[in-house]
């Protein structure tokens, strides 16, 4: 799975955890008639090892139902004794009882996914977390006094929690640069964000890969063009956001 895959996961689950399956019980079809075709419904009982994200924690036992894929002889993948990370919410007025937030909310565990999960954790609950970005709320471009020179500002959607801009600069002379700001105020400094980390994650794999037209407002073709051309250059530094498994 990809740094993309476990951000999905981790930013929609208030509830991960590794865990360490006990029993594995099938489900009768009859009362698994939502099952997806090609799987098999198992009723889960796990022992939890640690605690990974949980406000409100977790017993040492839980129970969680799974659908899991059967290979070309119909047999399903044996998952007792094997540690796994789930991806789950609770089960209101059921503590032992989860639910896996994705049909793929249980990833088998190595200490390398335990390590890049942690990491990802860490950044989603943090107070000074990015943000999700919905979209572009607006962008324009302002030349500057010398020809070559200028900067195109690009403000996106966030949900009204945090503001957050691009600003991509060009100075005569140099290479352009972009900086991403949370927050009213525009740093220069704020270099764009390395890959594999929470803000990168935001804008990578949520941005438009291209400058909506109607984003622009009321500017000359030519600033428009060239604010477009800026964009680019973001999209182009993010680079692509690869994922193994679909979002939904």
């Amino acid at each position: 799975m990809q740094y993309a895959d476990f951000s999905d996961l981790s930013v929609d689950a208030p509830l991960v955890a590794q865990i360490t399956v006990k029993q594995a019980i099938k489900v009768d079809p009859e009362r698994a008639q939502s099952a997806p075709a090609g799987t098999q419904r198992y009723y889960v009982i796990a022992e939890t090892n640690a605690l990974i994200r949980g406000a409100q924690g977790i017993p040492g036992t839980i129970r969680y139902l799974i659908d899991l894929p059967l290979d070309g002889r119909g047999k399903a993948p044996r998952i007792k004794k094997r540690q796994f990370i789930i991806f789950a919410k609770p089960i209101p007025g059921r503590p032992a009882d989860v639910q896996l937030v994705k049909k793929d909310g249980q990833s088998e565990w190595t200490p390398q996914r335990d390590a890049r999960v942690r990491s990802i954790v860490r950044e989603v609950v943090a107070r000074d977390s990015a943000p999700a970005i919905s979209g572009i709320a607006s962008a324009f471009d302002v030349p500057g006094t010398i020809i070559g020179e200028g900067e195109t500002e690009v403000f996106m959607e966030t949900g009204g929690r945090i503001p957050a801009s691009i600003s991509i600069f060009s100075r005569e002379g140099q290479q352009e640069t972009c900086a991403v700001s949370l927050g009213e105020i525009v740093d220069e400094a704020a270099r764009a964000p390395a890959r594999n980390t929470l803000l990168w994650y935001r804008l990578a794999c949520f941005l438009p890969r291209q400058l909506p037209y109607d984003t622009l407002g009321e500017v000359s073709a030519s600033d428009a063009n060239q604010a477009r051309l800026d964009y680019q250059l973001v999209i182009r530094d993010l680079g692509n956001c690869p994922r193994s498994r679909s979002r939904f």
